[in-house]
């Protein structure tokens, strides 16, 4: 046997992909990395340090020999991990070019028995295709927004129990979004991350029907919308969720009052400068009294001008659609989208060719 090579179209298009072994360090891994890989690292973060620096100062051959000894200790250990993350025996490895350190770890596991593709161009070709298919890759997009709070992600979540498709960008970015949106949230992933784990979930939808999504800022906490997704989604219908103020304040008081008052402050602080001293001054009182309505109604008044002016501003007038809802029902208001797609033919404003 041999190791064959494989293209990273080659390698995501099949219906069983089987398993996908990461030689690279773990701090290459913990970057970012191909959804579904498993972490077999060739050489450690103190090693490969080591060897880069070798090769830079003394030469390509000294380097390789250094490598030689961190390497030839543990093959006996590369074999049985990988005897016991991939049991059928096949496998497909890659590093960030495609070059030596897959070119090693496939040579060893082939002498070893194993069926053993090495992933053409590495982990650096996959992150330009990820790229290029967010921007380009066919899809009727539909967004849903509104003012915040007028549960856009619940009714997102309802879209998603009727059988549509979609993709939760607040859950791949584990943040709401706002300066309140780390509260109760993982730590967020590296925008490496979010951008394969968003292609990722753009690629299991079928392009022949919507796919619906959250309306966000560009930035969602610390992580980013690519450019070429975000040109997108502004050029998207998008169905702008009419609740009225009070609805909404109590829709926050029911999601934030369960936080600590100080995790609140924190938030509140982060909006500072553009909320105003005074009114900052009035939302921090009002949560020390328990007042968690009040000081909804101070934040929403920021957040509202902010959408108004930000996000609405960005967009194609045309292709925002304005649907009255008290959204005390996520399904009932999912199923109105739907029926409100469907009568306007949505998806037939947009270029999927």
């Amino acid at each position: 046997m041999a190791t064959t090579k494989i293209s990273i179209e080659q390698f995501l298009n099949r219906e069983e992909p089987g398993v996908l072994f990461d030689v690279r360090t773990p701090a290459e891994f913990e970057q970012g990395h191909i959804p579904g890989a498993l972490n077999l690292p060739l050489f450690s973060n103190e090693e490969r340090a080591a060897v880069g620096t070798t090769y830079k100062q003394v030469g390509p051959y000294e380097a390789f020999l250094q490598g030689l000894d961190f390497v030839g200790p543990q093959m006996r250990f590369f074999v049985e991990e990988a005897r016991r993350l991939a049991p059928g025996g096949k496998v497909t490895a890659h590093c960030w070019r495609g070059g030596q350190r897959s070119s090693s770890m496939g040579w060893l596991l082939d002498l070893a028995g194993m069926d053993v593709e090495v992933l053409t161009g590495g982990y650096k070709t996959y992150r330009r295709y990820v790229l290029e298919q967010l921007a380009e890759r066919p899809a009727q997009l539909l967004v849903v927004g509104g003012e915040t709070g007028s549960g856009k992600t619940e009714v997102i979540h309802a879209l998603r129990e009727l059988g549509e498709q979609v993709v939760d960008l607040e859950g791949l970015a584990h943040h709401k979004g706002s300066a309140f949106g780390a509260l109760g949230e993982a730590p967020q992933p590296t925008v490496e991350q979010f951008e394969n784990d968003l292609y990722e979930a753009f690629r299991q939808c079928n392009p022949d029907r919507p796919v619906w999504l959250e309306n966000e800022s560009k930035p969602i906490g610390r992580v980013f919308i690519p450019d070429g997704f975000w040109g997108r989604i502004l050029e998207a219908p998008l169905l702008a969720l009419q609740v009225p103020f009070e609805n909404r304040v109590l829709r926050l008081v029911g999601v934030y009052a369960l936080y600590a008052k100080d995790e609140l402050a924190a938030a509140f602080g982060k909006i500072e400068k553009r909320l105003g001293g005074q009114h900052l001054k009035a939302a921090l009182e009002a949560l020390e009294a328990g007042d968690y309505a009040e000081a909804a109604r101070i934040g929403l008044r920021y957040y509202d001008k902010a959408y108004n002016h930000h996000t609405l501003s960005k967009r194609d007038h045309s292709r925002i659609f304005y649907i009255t809802s008290e959204n005390r029902d996520p399904m009932k208001t999912a199923r109105e989208l739907i029926a409100f797609a469907e009568k306007k033919h949505l998806c037939k404003l947009q270029n999927i060719s």
